[in-house]
């Protein structure tokens, strides 16, 4: 059964996606490179001028396809040593609940809902053993999880922050 949230969500994403022309990847492709640069410096790169760039950046911006500009942060630098990947079997009555609640803790990074053997895969950052053991034992909302794994990860192969725009 499709909910009208899942609907509307995949019309947007076509609309979206039909909706950026050939000239606003390349600007997409030349911010994703380096985000920081002047609009002047983009649009010599793009080969528009500098307010063509402007308009069409902020249509972007208005029509949610870019959602906006961080700082790419190495974490280790500011203490978080323990990347964990944790995989959590949710009761299905509670699985919203359990949705917002971890969601807004501050270690978890990244919630996926996915298909398969798990409800929810989390991407957590730690700044240390104790860190996760707190977590684990004290912040997750444990009466509604019944199972949960999880894998520290030993080396980030690959860890790329930005969207691909082939």
């Amino acid at each position: 059964m499709f909910t009208s949230s899942w609907l509307f969500g995949n019309l947007l994403f076509a609309w979206r996606t039909l909706m950026i022309d050939e000239l606003e990847r390349k600007i997409l492709n030349t911010l994703n490179k380096n985000a920081r640069m002047s609009f002047r410096q983009a649009a010599e790169e793009v080969g528009i001028s500098a307010t063509t760039l402007y308009h069409k950046v902020k249509k972007l911006e208005k029509s949610g396809v870019l959602k906006g500009y961080i700082p790419l942060i190495d974490k280790e630098c500011v203490g978080y040593d323990l990347t964990a990947i944790i995989a959590l079997r949710v009761k299905q009555e509670k699985d919203v609940e359990v949705q917002e609640a971890i969601s807004k803790l501050p270690q978890v990074r990244a919630v996926y809902e996915v298909t398969g053997e798990w409800d929810l895969i989390l991407i957590c950052y730690f700044k240390g053993r104790k860190d996760l053991t707190y977590f684990l034992k004290q912040k997750l909302p444990l009466s509604y999880v019944e199972r949960a794994i999880t894998h520290l990860v030993l080396n980030v192969v690959k860890e790329e922050k930005r969207t691909p725009l082939i």
